[in-house]
């Protein structure tokens, strides 16, 4: 893979690394204290404190019950992943068209094109559709494109097949439906113009097509960018989120397929009417219309595509607003998938998935008063012991997924994270309760969203890039 810029100790800012140290240090004295009381405190149990502990597990229940299906199915995703592939026909190849749509992404847009051009798909068609882009994006892309052809004859194997398209500014949704109009795939691939693939991402997105009710596949988002501490937090959350899909996939029933790293069967995305126009996740919207109409959806963690997270706390926040909105704007168009008992829709996502997700929606609203009578009784008694239980299950949990992750090496790091990762994910779920309340008054006041952007700075670099070529 081509390496994009110097990144070693010399050029590394100190104040990034030095706020993950200050931050590491405060985690694990936090955690530490409660093991120490766990260990060697006296506890004084309470009784009324007892009962209200147990109401609040009781009011948890839904959750951790959905938790307990995943953790325990979700092990079983390479078992059931391999049964799926064994007679499939590995000279057969399918035509792919990648769609690529760009909106000022002149930072990150050219490694995008490489990393999709050295996956050296034989069948490749990759389509740019630049959105109205004010930047340099047309330029770049116009040279790229330019250079390639003077450099690839079209009888050359593995030479891709590059369009462009250069629109008016109209959203993300509607490039992505003009790009699917002059695409010749049997498989559609979105990916971001920020984002990178991995060598193998196409051929282990394909092959999880293997029958006709495959509609889409999930690939496995990674983020790449890492040196601050609200990225090394992302990277955790997309790891342990993502790990979860393995259980969605062995039910066919994957709802929430992002656009940085998906795979479609052509026809089926064309007979259902292409991306939502309306709705801002116009990906979620997608996933989740497909399975109400009764096709499978499944995930490749093996597909991996590495991607930019935000690095400032407010585009953190305005990403995630995007997303609770868009996900709640899908939810109430398909409201009549939630407890269906159709039989072409699996009970999984029906009657468990989809319920549970709106309830941990408002669970959100009382995870406050829940949290404090939890840490109050666990303070006020000195039992310390559920919350170390708690501690070392996530614990186990994370160092788990990381170990089982197909790219292990990349993810080392988490390994230092793994035993305070229950205090990052509370720093997630306060990012998760302002992007609901902000999404609830935008509902209520029947406002609309519109699409946000941060300032990219490029997530591969010098460091980034080996990894991605060995891990």
């Amino acid at each position: 893979m081509e390496v994009w810029g110097p990144d070693n100790l010399m050029t590394r800012p100190i104040k990034p690394l030095l706020q993950c140290g200050v931050i590491l240090c405060l985690f694990y004295f936090v955690t530490l204290t409660v093991m120490h009381f766990a260990t060697f405190g006296e506890s004084q149990p309470n009784e009324s404190f007892t009962n209200a502990r147990f109401i609040m597990f009781i009011l948890l229940s839904p959750i951790l019950f959905k938790y307990l299906i995943q953790v325990t199915t979700a092990p079983f995703y390479s078992v059931v992943e391999k049964c799926r592939t064994t007679n499939l026909n590995l000279f057969d190849v399918t035509k792919v068209s990648v769609l690529i749509p760009a909106y000022n992404e002149e930072v990150g847009i050219l490694k995008t094109l490489n990393s999709v051009i050295n996956t050296n798909y034989p069948e490749l068609e990759i389509i740019v559709i630049n959105d109205g882009s004010t930047d340099e994006t047309h330029q770049l892309v116009s040279k790229f494109i330019q250079r390639y052809e003077q450099e690839h004859s079209p009888t050359d194997v593995n030479v891709a097949v590059i369009k462009y398209l250069k629109l008016p500014n109209g959203g993300k949704a509607k490039a992505l439906n003009q790009g699917l109009r002059i695409a010749s795939g049997e498989i559609i691939l979105t990916v971001d113009a920020d984002s990178v693939m991995d060598n193998q991402m196409i051929v282990n997105m394909v092959k999880r097509f293997t029958d006709d009710k495959v509609a889409a596949v999930a690939g496995n988002v990674v983020v790449a960018n890492r040196k601050k501490p609200i990225e090394l937090l992302q990277q955790l959350e997309y790891l342990h989120g993502f790990w979860f899909k393995r259980a969605d996939s062995n039910f066919n029933s994957v709802h929430i397929i992002g656009g940085a790293a998906a795979a479609y069967r052509k026809t089926i995305l064309q007979d259902a009417g292409g991306f939502d126009e309306n709705i801002i996740t116009e990906d979620v919207e997608l996933s989740t219309r497909l399975l109400a109409l009764g096709y499978t959806t499944r995930y490749a963690a093996d597909a991996v595509v590495y991607t930019e997270g935000p690095s400032e706390w407010k585009c953190l926040c305005s990403q995630r607003l995007r997303w609770k909105f868009g996900r709640l704007l899908t939810y109430i168009k398909h409201r009549s998938l939630f407890f269906s008992l159709s039989k072409k829709h699996h009970p999984y996502l029906s009657c468990l998935v989809l319920p549970v997700a709106i309830y941990a929606e408002l669970a959100l609203f009382l995870e406050a008063i829940l949290l404090t009578v939890f840490y109050g009784y666990t303070i006020y008694t000195g039992d310390y012991m559920p919350l170390a239980f708690m501690i070392c299950f996530v614990s186990s949990i994370i160092t788990l997924q990381i170990l089982f992750d197909p790219k292990m090496k990349f993810h080392s790091n988490l390994l230092l994270l793994a035993p305070v990762a229950w205090l990052m994910l509370y720093v997630i779920d306060l990012v998760e309760f302002q992007a609901l309340c902000r999404s609830l008054h935008r509902l209520i006041k029947r406002e609309n969203l519109e699409w946000q952007t941060w300032a990219r700075v490029g997530i591969i670099s010098r460091s980034v890039a080996r990894q991605v070529d060995h891990s």
